[in-house]
């Protein structure tokens, strides 16, 4: 067993530089140094020098120099302390999370790759895949995002012409400026949606994980085998909550914030905005809700999984308990197969009802029955196991599954109307 737990680990080792592509681009000497790479003290204070340059000088230099209070109606920035604040406060956050989770587990043993021995080569694959699908999602998210802040800068510094300070040559001066805030917002945004994915992506091989686990209903299979794997899984849920608890609630009332200051400032009277105006605001919004709604769609999808094994469980031990077995049969077939369906009725899968997509684990479709499946008492504690200890991703002990999504987006609109009455009269 344990030649074969190593050879999986060498195998997991030689996939890992052409599958593991966003491991292996923030473990080169190239970048690392810039994100998480504190391995000696000069690579730690590099990174963090880079980090007060881009997420706390140039943003205060450009909101102090750039204010541009002189400046004609398109060229005045009277959102841009609410822009600079949130990104930085957001990139911070990232920065220290990532810096630490590199520091104490390391960026491999963070994603749990040294537990891929442990499971089966689907999982692994799968987990492989989406690994190579990380790096499409961040340029997705950031590259949209980039582009259109440089098309701003780009026509706020060549508009602006003498209305906007500068120093000596206009022309030199206006495209180091230019330079110098792109690649601040490109190192804030970068890190905020590189938290994120990261989390989305530990939250999958959970996925993945249960999907494999819910086999283990359709062959034999002993209770303790059964409670041994759930229970690794929940522990590993559960150390992933740990881990971005702090990350997700700090993100989730700073966006929260941040889109109630914009909403307040945007709606008094007398409020200047247009595209040219509260156009950044509207690109630095469109940032942060994004990232946010990448990690609590992950979390609430995972949470989701975990809970459905509970209705497979019970579905297993209905099918189970209806399906008698004579003494006759046992020397018969190894295995019985799924209960008749003509003593029970299901619907027709041609019928004219729109089916929708199924869940992989919470669906209608019958549970194989095995003839030495366990016995009904085991059977009862197992699914009574499940329904008294829910797996999922946690906040501080409360659980973040769709209800928790649904009870967060009723307490914003009611925030959000309350402010709008106040601000504009909306009732």
């Amino acid at each position: 067993m344990d030649e074969v737990g190593e050879t999986l680990v060498m195998m997991s080792n030689r996939k890992s530089k052409s599958n593991y592509q966003i491991i292996d681009a923030l473990e080169s000497k190239s970048i690392s140094w810039i994100f998480i790479d504190h391995s000696n003290p000069w690579k730690a204070a590099i990174s963090w020098l880079i980090f007060f340059i881009f997420t706390v000088g140039v943003p205060i230099l450009s909101h102090i120099v750039y204010q541009c209070s002189i400046c004609d109606n398109s060229h005045q920035r009277p959102f841009d302390l609410i822009v600079q604040l949130s990104l930085s406060i957001c990139s911070t956050l990232s920065f220290l999370n990532l810096s630490s989770f590199a520091q104490k587990y390391g960026l491999r043993r963070f994603l749990f790759l040294d537990k891929l021995s442990d499971v089966s080569v689907k999982v692994r694959d799968g987990y492989s895949e989406q690994l190579h699908r990380s790096i499409k999602l961040l340029c997705m998210f950031i590259i949209p995002c980039f582009l259109a802040d440089s098309a701003y800068k780009i026509w706020w510094f060549c508009s602006g012409g003498n209305q906007i300070p500068y120093i000596s040559n206009i022309y030199l001066s206006h495209t180091f400026a230019c330079i110098l805030l792109l690649c601040s917002w490109l190192y804030r945004t970068s890190l905020f949606f590189l938290t994120c994915v990261l989390f989305k992506v530990t939250c999958y091989l959970q996925i993945l994980r249960l999907e494999d686990f819910a086999k283990v209903f359709e062959r034999q299979a002993d209770v303790g085998s059964i409670l041994k794997e759930h229970l690794a899984i929940r522990r590993t849920l559960r150390i992933i909550s740990h881990r971005f608890r702090a990350f997700i609630v700090s993100t989730l009332i700073l966006v929260t914030a941040s889109q109630f200051a914009s909403l307040l400032v945007t709606t008094e009277t007398g409020s200047l905005v247009n595209l040219s105006t509260a156009g950044e605001l509207a690109l630095c919004s469109v940032t942060l809700v994004s990232g946010l709604f990448i990690c609590l769609r992950s979390a609430a999808k995972i949470t989701h999984k975990a809970q459905s094994v509970t209705c497979l469980a019970a579905k297993w031990h209905t099918c189970a308990t209806i399906d008698s077995f004579d003494d006759a049969d046992v020397g018969f077939n190894e295995e019985t197969p799924v209960a008749n369906s003509s003593n029970y009725h299901f619907a027709d899968p041609d019928s004219d009802m729109d089916e929708g997509d199924e869940d992989d684990l919470d669906n209608t479709k019958m549970v194989p029955i095995y003839r030495d499946t366990i016995s009904y008492q085991k059977r009862q504690a197992l699914v009574t196991y499940f329904e008294n200890n829910r797996a999922g991703i946690t906040l501080f002990g409360f659980m973040l599954d769709r209800s928790s999504l649904h009870t967060i987006f009723a307490i914003e609109m009611s925030l959000t109307l309350w402010l709008l009455n106040k601000t504009v009269g909306f009732s």
